[in-house]
């Protein structure tokens, strides 16, 4: 899946209230984080996620880890935080065309 200029743009809209609900801490990307990861992202489709490493290749292999691992799409990364989409079964987000 890839988003259009616009879909992305609507969904940092979306995302700019939301609250860091994943942190990736200094284990990295474990199978819990993961597990983590997988349902709340079958349940909110959006999320946005924390990783706290001052190291900016690390938080940037970390990101690509974590969309491949979870098939979603990055639609931000701004220093620490990184935003993730992936539609779920019941698609709660409609995106713009």
């Amino acid at each position: 899946m890839s988003l259009s200029r616009k879909q992305t743009t609507y969904l940092r809209s979306l995302a700019h209230p939301l609250s860091a609900i994943v942190t990736i801490g200094g284990s990295g990307l474990t199978e819990a984080v993961l597990a983590e990861l997988e349902s709340t992202l079958d349940h909110h489709e959006l999320l946005k996620i924390r990783i706290s490493s001052d190291n900016r290749d690390l938080r940037n292999k970390l990101a690509q880890d974590i969309c491949s691992a979870t098939n979603a799409e990055a639609v931000q990364q701004i220093g620490k935080v990184l935003i993730i989409f992936r539609p779920s079964d019941k698609q709660k987000i409609k995106l713009p065309t």
